[in-house]
């Protein structure tokens, strides 16, 4: 039997989706691959992706992988119109979706899934497009125990690691909470840099520090470059954070969990899109928290090593 027997479907090739699924061609997995905007998934036909028109054209495949942009769009294409789990006469045994979503969108999904016997797998993905390129990619899933088994394989290409946490929602919930340290981290990350600067210290050397100590992480470490050179190039947007930071809130306040950090970097991240950052990557937190002090920041124009 061939180590990858499942025929799969894939819908989303935005800047994380597109990259995801070339590891999965590049690894020999039968692919077929919808994207709302068809140009942007053509150039994979030239690792074997077999380009489709419309979600529904995916339905004769085994496993379903979703990850556009919201849960409107993940009912868009499962159960919309033209979904992939819309034509009466075949569907696909299990959709993956890796989407950032609030669970109780996540639950009706599930629910909508079971009703036409088609298992939903939650597997929210940790990373940004050169880590997936690094291989450094995380996975956490839940749902039906034997729905992540039969996934495996394919989401064992996607990175180093995949976790599961539960058959229900429990990963929509893990992703958030690992969306909000992110800004969290950032916010800080952003403090202590200007802080240091303005006491006379140059970024990188501070970075250099911090990336060698028990507090350097992999995170700290992949974002000093932007942070050393002020690029902003996006690769998760302040709308994003902000959402993620809400769901984060939204859950606080289901479980009666006292959030009051999250709720401060949440305000920060609200005003920061209504000064205009808000197509900048996230770590534009660095320049706005050192105008907040007077500093207007420069780059250092140095190479610098993300670590990836």
């Amino acid at each position: 039997m061939s180590e990858f027997p499942h025929r799969i479907g894939w819908i989303g090739t935005g800047r994380m989706g597109y990259e995801l699924v070339s590891r999965l061609l590049k690894a020999g997995v039968d692919v077929g691959v919808y994207n709302r905007t068809r140009s942007k998934a053509e150039p994979l036909a030239a690792l074997g992706a077999q380009i489709v028109d419309t979600p529904i054209e995916l339905a004769d495949r085994d496993i379903i992988f979703t990850i556009v942009a919201s849960g409107k769009d993940v009912v868009d294409v499962t159960t919309g119109p033209q979904g992939v789990l819309s034509d009466p006469n075949q569907r696909p045994s299990i959709v993956v979706d890796s989407t950032t979503i609030d669970p109780p969108t996540s639950v009706k999904l599930r629910e909508s899934a079971a009703a036409l016997g088609v298992q939903m797998l939650a597997a929210p993905v940790s990373g940004n497009p050169k880590v997936v390129a690094s291989g450094g990619l995380t996975v956490v899933t839940s749902g039906p125990r034997d729905a992540h088994d039969a996934a495996l394989p394919y989401l064992e290409l996607f990175g180093k690691g995949v976790t599961y946490v539960g058959a229900d929602e429990q990963a929509r919930l893990v992703k958030i909470c690992h969306n909000v340290m992110l800004g969290v981290v950032a916010q800080t990350l952003a403090e202590i840099t200007v802080l240091a600067e303005a006491g006379g210290v140059e970024r990188s050397a501070f970075l250099d520090f911090l990336n060698d100590s028990v507090m350097g992480s992999v995170f700290t470490r992949y974002k000093s470059p932007a942070i050393v050179n002020l690029d902003y190039t996006p690769t998760f947007t302040w709308p994003l954070l902000r959402k993620d930071l809400e769901l984060g809130l939204s859950a606080a306040h289901d479980y009666n969990v006292p959030m009051p950090t999250t709720a401060l970097v949440n305000q920060i991240v609200i005003d920061g899109i209504g000064q205009g950052y808000g197509e900048e990557d996230f770590m534009a937190l660095l320049t706005k928290t050192a105008r907040g002090s007077g500093m207007e920041l420069k780059p250092e124009n140095i190479e610098y090593d993300d670590g990836l």
